[in-house]
């Protein structure tokens, strides 16, 4: 039986940064990935036949991702930064959040909220998450602190407004209008099913979109997500570790670190002084004989090639502005609160909550030449409230693809299916994902794009281990999403178990 010094379940984004720490330290690692490629989530796909655009089929945008991990592992990446933060349609305007002209936001909140009270809340309440983000970031790559002293490092207003008390809540006091509401809100909604006014589940979804390594910015990967997989790949390859694709794994003995996988037909064992799992910890309960949790994703995904931009009802917004940040669909406080209401009582939301960027206006990078010349662009879709259990029932898929087409034609001056591109043989240029098609294609149990529920950064009992990728067994750590500071593309779990493991080495 072949011995490494650790074995790591899974080669997504989490499990490379874990190897290519490991083998940079000189430790014999193993990475088994039951696809046929690297990178989990995090890749980028050519999703029509004929049609030369690379998608970030999944994940989509890099924020959490730390430099520093970037910088010790050497990784050449390039993240731009968008020139508009988001823009939302509403009542014929909209509401433009440009980062590069302040003069241009200013009008627009006096456009859409009749004055500038909501402006000048906008600005003191992102000043408190900024300075909360440059405070936290550095923390999420040591040992986890306690809550008294994470409670000292974020200071009591924000410990109040984003730790204590539902975000629901703090936004509705500090914000009058009902659209502005909605666009800080939906940080807290993102994959996550909860009432923001009374579930601090949103608050924790919440944190993570504005901490963004010290600086909340969600950037567009150059090349897109498959570009960060891969060079975290090469890195690791190039260290010493060893990657085996179409590796599934059957087994897992934490007590003496074998592991069983399947491999070209056959099945394989070895043995890893550690074993580091990215996988979500209910794939992992299984492979262990325990009673797996049972989470659940709520989003729907829709990856769109358009032949060009829609015509907006707002004629002092140009398209390539408007799409090329976070363009907001029905997501005003009041429509959000009744897509909750809709999911919640098992039916899909008349007008789901939605929202879109078009990773092309500023990667144009991930278009072929000829399709690039022809004013094509990406479309990348999120829809909000769409829980794992409306999709359980024939025909709910259909359904909701037509509603979410119909929330977005209703903010547009034109139908989004006159601007999809067709392929060659003549299909629409659009496929969606609901959590029940991540659950059956790529082993998220419930379609949960986080691997569950989101915890707090900080330790919250002696169990939660010092990294907070500690398991009940000595040998076996957590390293993707569903650690403590897991969830999205971050490689921070991967980070802190190849941490834990050297700690424990030297």
């Amino acid at each position: 039986m072949t011995r490494y010094d650790v074995v790591v379940l899974g080669g997504g984004h989490n499990g490379l940064v874990a190897a290519a720490y490991l083998a940079k330290a000189g430790r014999q690692v193993l990475v088994l990935e039951r696809f046929g490629h690297v990178g989990g989530l995090a890749v980028s796909a050519r999703a029509f036949a004929g049609v030369e655009a690379r998608l970030s089929r999944y994940s989509y945008l890099v924020s959490l991702l730390p430099g520093k991990v970037v910088r010790d592992l050497g990784l050449e990446l390039e993240l731009k930064r968008r020139r508009f933060a988001s823009y939302t349609p509403v009542n014929g305007t909209g509401l433009l959040v440009d980062n590069g002209d302040e003069d241009r936001t200013v009008a627009s909140f006096a456009k859409v909220t009749g004055g500038t009270g909501d402006l000048t809340a906008w600005r003191r309440f992102y000043a408190m998450t900024a300075e909360v983000a440059q405070r936290v970031a550095p923390t999420l790559l040591e040992p986890l602190r306690g809550r008294d002293e994470f409670r000292g490092l974020v200071g009591a207003e924000a410990w109040r407004d984003l730790f204590e008390r539902p975000i629901g809540q703090v936004v509705a006091e500090r914000f009058a209008d009902d659209t502005v509401r909605g666009v800080v809100l939906t940080d807290a909604l993102i994959g996550t099913f909860a009432d923001p006014d009374s579930d601090l589940l949103a608050n924790r979804c919440f944190l993570y979109h504005v901490i963004g390594d010290g600086t909340g910015d969600w950037n567009v990967p150059v090349g897109g997500m498959g570009a960060v997989t891969e060079g975290l790949a090469g890195i690791a390859r190039a260290a010493g570790a060893e990657i085996r694709t179409g590796a599934e794994v059957t087994g897992v003995d934490p007590g003496n670190g074998e592991v069983t996988f399947t491999l070209d037909g056959r099945e394989h064992t070895v043995s890893g002084g550690h074993v580091l799992a990215n996988l979500p910890p209910a794939v992992l309960a299984r492979l262990l004989g325990e009673t797996p949790e049972k989470p659940e994703g709520a989003q729907l995904k829709v990856n769109m090639v358009l032949s060009r931009l829609p015509r907006l009802k707002d004629p002092d917004v140009d398209p390539r502005e408007a799409f090329s940040g976070t363009f907001h669909i029905n997501e005003s406080r009041d429509q959000l609160a009744a897509a909750y209401a809709e999911a919640s009582a098992g039916r899909i939301p008349a007008l789901p909550p939605a929202e879109v960027y078009c990773h092309s206006l500023t990667d144009p990078s991930i278009l072929g030449p000829d399709l690039r010349a022809s004013g094509a662009q990406t479309m990348t879709l999120f829809g909000l409230h769409l829980p794992a259990r409306l999709f359980e029932r024939d025909g709910a898929k259909e359904e909701a693809i037509r509603h979410t087409l119909a929330s977005i034609n209703s903010v547009l001056a034109e139908p989004i299916e006159d601007c999809l591109l067709r392929t060659p043989s003549g299909e629409l240029c659009l496929e969606a994902k609901t959590p029940l098609d991540l659950e059956r294609e790529a082993g998220l149990p419930g379609g949960h794009i986080f691997h569950r529920d989101l915890s707090w950064p900080f330790a919250e009992s002696d169990e939660d281990g010092p990294w907070g990728v500690e398991t009940a067994h000595e040998r076996l750590l957590l390293c993707g999403a569903g650690a403590r500071r897991g969830g999205g593309v971050s490689g921070i779990p991967g980070h802190n178990a190849a941490m834990a493991v050297l700690g424990r080495l030297s």
